[in-house]
């Protein structure tokens, strides 16, 4: 009986070793994996300015209700938005105004470069042109001249369902469209699915307007869409 009690156990110990040889290199592309994904989120925090720990929360918290919320808030409104102390919120805000400002910064430097470039190169050419719309103003500031400034972007029912309303009450507004990278057609393209009448647009009681990072000038608070005027000196959304 011994005989075959011994080839049973070297065969026993040869198929855990095989078991173990076809796991180990599973095993190391795990921990590969997982290391890559660790420096990853390591690069995203620097680059956002967070702590290690920081980005672990953030990712935790869009896990959850606020993701689902708001899918796509950026780490510092997050972790702003879900602060537990005050001198967190206070120092997500002003990490938060520091990016605004370098994202507006590159912003408003490539929309000079853009408008060079059209005037170069287009300097006849209208830069936003709806069907039977005529000439129109475009890439104006948002200043207070008592108009109604209506920040959008595309892909946003909530942003088209903010223009009809406002369309149907008859007031007048600009428009920026944020997100448009200067392109017109995505503006033409936006005005035609969100049926803005061209006769207004002709009339100038619409505006139509590459954003061009004024949305981001403006400091407010909140998603887009955003209906915002200016009272007394300062612009305020509008419920």
């Amino acid at each position: 009986m011994k005989p075959p009690l011994l080839l049973s156990a070297i065969l026993l110990a040869a198929l855990h070793g095989s078991a173990w040889a076809q796991q180990t290199p599973a095993t190391h592309s795990r921990a590969a994996q997982s290391q890559i994904e660790r420096s990853q989120d390591e690069k995203l925090a620097r680059e956002w300015g967070l702590r290690p720990e920081e980005w672990t929360r953030y990712r935790d918290l869009m896990a959850g209700p606020l993701g689902i919320y708001s899918p796509n808030l950026d780490p510092l409104s997050a972790l702003g938005t879900e602060a537990r102390s005050d001198e967190e919120r206070r120092r997500y805000a002003e990490l938060q105004v520091q990016a605004e400002a370098r994202r507006v910064e590159k912003l408003l430097a490539y929309q000079r470069a853009y408008d060079e470039a059209w005037q170069r190169l287009q300097p006849n050419a209208q830069r936003v042109n709806l069907p039977d719309a005529g000439p129109r103003q475009a890439n104006t500031a948002v200043q207070g001249s008592g108009r109604t400034a209506v920040f959008v972007r595309d892909n946003c029912a909530p942003c088209d369902q903010a223009i009809e309303r406002l369309q149907a009450s008859g007031s007048v507004f600009d428009v920026y469209v944020v997100g448009s990278r200067a392109d017109d057609a995505r503006i033409r393209d936006w005005a035609r699915r969100t049926t803005i009448d061209p006769a207004r647009v002709r009339a100038r009681t619409i505006t139509l307007n590459h954003d061009a990072g004024r949305w981001l000038s403006l400091g407010l608070p909140g998603e887009l869409p955003a209906v915002v005027r200016q009272v007394n000196g300062q612009w305020q959304r509008q419920p």
